[in-house]
């Protein structure tokens, strides 16, 4: 059995990125401002679930990075109609299909007709160091 350093990554590289982005937040520090501590860590550990188990068919399907974990570029999760579908509920995913991704009784659609595109929470995350 080989190491998990050394071992190959089965994720294609869109999936790898996202990854090692959200990697770098940490699970105790939201990155926004009103999102409260309790759903970051439920919506981090949700987002670093689906990447792992569901990131390579997200990829195949066609799913970008904003409408997976964008956020508005100043108010962050404050404007969830600005919100990938991964940065709202803070729940695990257990399912997905080309245009919806199944949370048990509740989807999160992609292309609904008037949706903002937001930037991935990474790079919130960033801006908000950086200020």
């Amino acid at each position: 059995m080989l190491l998990p350093e050394v071992a190959s990554d089965t994720l294609p590289p869109e999936a790898a990125e996202w990854r090692n982005a959200f990697g770098k937040l940490r699970p105790s520090s939201p990155p926004c401002r009103y999102l409260n501590p309790t759903a970051w860590a439920n919506i981090h550990e949700a987002c670093t679930d689906f990447i792992e188990r569901f990131g390579a068919e997200a990829v195949r399907l066609g799913w970008t990075t904003p409408q997976l974990f964008g956020v508005h570029p100043e108010h962050g999760t404050l404007r969830v109609d600005w919100c990938g579908v991964m940065m709202t509920g803070g729940h695990k995913v257990i399912g997905i299909e080309s245009n919806r991704i199944l949370f048990g009784n509740v989807s999160g659609y992609r292309n609904v007709h008037g949706t903002p595109t937001g930037i991935p929470i990474w790079e919130f995350a960033a801006r908000r160091e950086g200020k």
